[in-house]
């Protein structure tokens, strides 16, 4: 299961609505090579599931990530901080054995 926190679940309705994405949009949580630390992670907004997709509904946003992006987030919950240590999405992935100083990749 990937989680999603009620302040992070406020900011992704807000940019699908800002954006005027229908219902038919999901958000897109997924796992690429790179970053300081080797893994980095990637939120995007979808309309289409593939095949090998992993589908969670977590308080009525839905959530999608490809097969192979599940096992490093397995258990994962998004955040999102608007304060003054850094704004933006993040991820508390209990998977990851480090993770670099910006929080933007990690390894397990």
């Amino acid at each position: 299961m990937i989680y999603i926190s009620d302040k992070a679940l406020q900011k992704v309705h807000q940019l699908k609505s800002d954006a005027d994405l229908s219902d038919d949009y999901f958000l897109r949580v997924s796992v690429v090579g790179g970053g300081c630390s080797g893994l980095s992670y990637k939120l995007d907004f979808d309309n289409e599931t593939q095949p090998n997709d992993q589908v969670f509904e977590e308080k009525g946003v839905k959530l999608v990530t490809d097969l192979k992006s599940f096992l490093y987030l397995c258990d994962t919950t998004l955040e999102f901080s608007d304060g003054l240590n850094g704004k933006g999405f993040h991820f508390e992935n209990p998977n990851a054995s480090r993770s670099c100083g910006c929080g933007e990749s990690f390894a397990v």
